[in-house]
């Protein structure tokens, strides 16, 4: 039995630092883990020693700085992890394992009015038919991260109203989906997941402070403040769509007037264009149009641009992100909305704070909530059956 102070929690309370720091980057070389585990050299060099010869994880050449150096990752059997991503008008599932390697991936339409009983059935197939794919055992299944499109109250798991899902509120997705899969589910909103996404594996890596914009039904932001996802105490931080621009503009789903959302979100730009290029215009549509030199698009598109601009002026001058990155079919346009909104960012932000951040397009295009999905079920689950698996295989020299 361990007591806490004791040489043997000690120790385990170390493996636990490098595995997490391990498990939460992908792969790190061992002087990486000791910056950021703060252990010592010598002391990481022997976990990683213990850890190699449990099989918890695999060590490779690599260099780092022009130097040879050796990369830490999790075994590529040590388990697997889930992501599913319900969004609008679709569902994609993503098995990867605990090297931050995705295994097999499949995207689906899904009706958005369909009930959330449908959905989950949708879901329940694909994650089954995926696994199957990989021929991993069932028992590896360490976690499943889950993406909604619409707030999550983080104390119940409900889903709260949303226009976008309707047959949806008031459920509890992660229970739900938990109850059918037996293994544990962590679920969060889509713009949450998207920035957890870009932060692992797209143009938020080598940031501790962003925002990330999803432009689609609806507007949303995922904030990340010091390397974590800030949800605030009811779930719902990062609701930059209901920020006001015009107090006497158009009533928003939410009820109030002129919120960003009703300048920005694709059911309230495409009907502008309808005139013109018709009723079955998307918002995909419409940035391949500007790309393409389509004067009305392009207009549209930079308008879009300046008005989220404006939306992330004000995160600048309350929260000062390093970076803000676009995500959704908006951000296909490139130049053509980035370059609008950094005008706005530089007109209405604090000049120190316009100065200090940058505004790229999101890397990961329609994948990035899925991927954070992953990344949220690696970031949740725990430790235990892998240390407790490695720690019955040798017996270590304490460190």
């Amino acid at each position: 039995m361990e007591t806490p102070g004791s040489q043997s929690s000690l120790h385990r309370a170390n493996l636990e630092r490098v595995v997490r720091a391990v498990r939460l980057a992908g792969s790190l070389t061992q002087a990486e883990i000791a910056r950021t585990t703060g252990l010592s050299a010598a002391t990481v060099s022997n976990i990683v020693r213990e850890l190699k010869d449990g099989g918890t994880v695999e060590v490779t050449p690599t260099s780092a700085g022009g130097r040879r150096a050796r990369s830490v990752s999790l075994s590529g059997d040590a388990g697997i992890v889930i992501g599913v991503d319900f969004g609008h008008a679709h569902l994609r599932v993503a098995v990867g394992n605990l090297a931050h390697q995705v295994l097999a991936e499949e995207s689906e339409p899904l009706d958005v009015d369909a009930s959330s009983s449908q959905g989950f059935d949708r879901a329940e197939e694909l994650v089954n038919r995926l696994i199957a794919a990989t021929g991993v055992d069932r028992s590896k299944v360490a976690g499943v991260g889950l993406g909604v499109p619409g707030p999550i109250d983080v104390e119940s798991g409900t889903l709260g109203s949303t226009a976008i899902l309707p047959g949806w509120s008031g459920t509890k997705p992660a229970e739900e989906l938990r109850e059918r899969l037996g293994v544990p589910v962590y679920v969060d909103n889509d713009a949450n997941l998207g920035a957890l996404g870009e932060l692992v594996w797209g143009s938020g890596r080598g940031v501790r402070d962003l925002a990330y914009i999803k432009v689609a039904s609806g507007v949303g932001a995922g904030l990340v403040i010091d390397g974590k996802i800030y949800r605030g105490p009811g779930g719902t931080a990062g609701e930059i769509g209901h920020i006001t621009l015009d107090e006497s503009g158009p009533v928003c789903r939410c009820g109030n007037r002129g919120c960003l959302e009703t300048f920005a979100a694709a059911r309230y730009v495409l009907p502008l264009l309808q005139s013109s290029h018709g009723t079955d215009l998307t918002m995909e549509g419409v940035v391949r149009l500007a790309r393409d030199g389509d004067p009305g698009c392009r207009r549209v598109v930079a308008d879009v641009g300046r008005h989220i601009g404006s939306g992330v002026a004000q995160l600048c001058n309350l929260l000062n992100p390093s970076r803000v990155v676009l995500g959704g079919d908006l951000a296909e346009a490139g130049e053509l909305v980035l370059g609008p909104i950094r005008e706005s960012v530089g007109r209405y932000a604090i000049p120190s704070a316009a100065r200090q951040l940058s505004v790229l397009p999101g890397a990961l295009g329609g994948r990035a909530e899925v991927l954070g999905a992953l990344a949220l079920a690696l970031s949740e689950m725990g430790d235990s059956t892998l240390l407790d698996s490695t720690l019955h295989a040798a017996a270590p020299a304490f460190t």
